[in-house]
């Protein structure tokens, strides 16, 4: 089991499905821990009603422990300033090169910070960056793909969860890299294999790759 722990933002509002193939399948075919990261302490709902306590604050983030860093989308991105205490925390994760995940709405608030400078990246449009950033110029780096990864910064359309999760998976070599494909091709068309048939099949019967992705 790694050492290290995945870290969700959790702030108000945050978009609760954007980041959930990825935390889920970091843990169960990973084996990593996950920890909450708030603003502070006090509970949040998420965008789909969920209320979350996160299990430390941006204070308390400890860069030693962190393996990754998600941040989901959520409105709060289009209409508020990152806060200080996180921009500091994503800049001294950066540079120490530990990934940073973001997706959907998250994108404009990296942005606005400077970690896409120079940098292949992705997120809802061209022109949802270019209108939420009035500053940003890197038009040149904007990749028109679900999910994008340079240099340990992950970004991903709203519409990208499962190849975000994906990316995750491969920057942290989670899964081969045929059952990484096989995994997001299963979860983006919803069909098994064809060699599957579901009539009174037991986990165990499937063939090795497909049963340990769905069952373990």
């Amino acid at each position: 089991m790694p050492n290290r722990a995945i870290y969700l933002l959790v702030v108000e509002g945050f978009a609760d499905w954007e980041p959930a193939h990825a935390v889920a399948g970091l843990r169960r075919h990973g084996g990593y821990r996950v920890e909450t990261v708030g603003l502070d302490r006090n509970p949040v709902i998420s965008m789909g009603g969920l209320r979350v306590t996160p299990s430390r604050t941006i204070d308390e983030l400890d860069i030693n422990d962190v393996a990754a860093f998600i941040l989901p989308g959520g409105d709060r991105w289009e209409n508020m300033s990152m806060e200080a205490e996180l921009e500091l925390a994503l800049k001294q994760l950066d540079a120490r090169n530990i990934p940073i995940a973001a997706i959907c709405a998250a994108t404009v608030a990296i942005s606005r910070v400077g970690l896409l400078r120079g940098r292949r990246h992705t997120s809802n449009g061209l022109n949802y960056l270019q209108l939420h950033v009035p500053d940003y110029n890197e038009a040149q780096n904007y990749v028109a793909a679900p999910a994008v990864r340079d240099r340990g910064l992950i970004t991903a359309s709203g519409l990208g969860d499962i190849e975000f999760a994906r990316e995750l998976f491969e920057e942290l070599n989670v899964l081969s890299a045929g059952d990484r494909e096989l995994w997001a091709r299963m979860f983006r068309t919803a069909q098994l294999p064809k060699v599957v048939r579901w009539s009174k099949l037991q986990p165990r019967a499937l063939p090795g790759a497909v049963a340990d992705l769905l069952f373990r």
